[in-house]
């Protein structure tokens, strides 16, 4: 399967990648342009631009001159950070303590990328961080935390790992869903309510993001979802996982 760059409107488009896990069972992965008021772009992530996809990326930035920045919004997704900044010498990289620790090849800005000032660096999007579980768990297996970045201007959210949709692509068309990682309950911090913590916090996510039209999600595909469906989808999500959540 080849990389395809989706155009999702108002200055944003979602670029589903490869990753092959053992170079054998592609699970996919994901990153995103958005085009700033400035006129500018930052990438969400990092990827491995080639082909089509890599010709049209660089025609819409001016070869690459106009990329700004590049956040690198999941601890563990670190695989082509190293690549990227090579391919966007002159773009700010912006990481977690785990990108600077694991890729101390690339030029880290000293602002982590889940900070505030970064946050108000980039007004044309929204930040969220995962609460009541491990942003940067101490068992490496565990993914499920990340900064998830709503666009509001295209209705875009781009999220790794924290949230997915179901791998059977024909429900969509009848009953878009979503799904919490499987490792969520193992990432859960020790904590008494951080059962409760993360549940409120989706939660008050559907209700906040419920205008979210273009799901991007790493490891599934890209789910249209029509008025109010997200917000229905992640609380029904949260309602199942709740109970055995909150026990953990």
């Amino acid at each position: 399967m080849s990389d395809e760059i989706h155009d999702l409107g108002a200055g944003f488009w979602n670029i589903r990648g490869s990753f092959r896990i053992g170079g054998v069972i592609n699970i996919g992965t994901q990153c995103s342009l958005v085009k700033l008021s400035s006129g500018r772009f930052v990438f969400l992530d990092s990827y491995a631009l080639t082909g089509d996809v890599r010709d049209e990326v660089m025609a819409l930035t001016n070869n690459g001159q106009d990329v700004e920045a590049v956040l690198n919004v999941h601890p563990f997704h670190t695989v082509y950070c190293a690549q990227m900044a090579k391919d966007f010498p002159q773009a700010t990289f912006y990481g977690s303590s785990r990108h600077h620790k694991k890729i101390p090849e690339v030029r880290w800005a000293d602002d982590l990328v889940e900070s505030d000032a970064v946050a108000e660096r980039y007004p044309e999007l929204k930040f969220s961080m995962s609460e009541g579980i491990y942003y940067i768990s101490p068992n490496e297996m565990i993914h499920a935390g990340s900064l998830l970045a709503y666009h509001p201007a295209s209705q875009s959210l781009h999220v790794d790992d924290t949230f997915m949709s179901p791998p059977i692509k024909l429900l969509e068309a009848v009953l878009p869903e979503l799904i919490l990682h499987p490792t969520t309950k193992k990432a859960l911090k020790d904590e008494p309510n951080a059962g409760a913590q993360y549940c409120d916090w989706a939660t008050n996510l559907a209700h906040e993001w419920r205008d979210v039209r273009n799901f991007c999600a790493a490891h599934s595909y890209l789910v249209r979802f029509k008025d109010g469906e997200f917000e229905k989808a992640l609380i029904k999500a949260i309602d199942k996982a709740r109970p055995k959540l909150i026990k953990a």
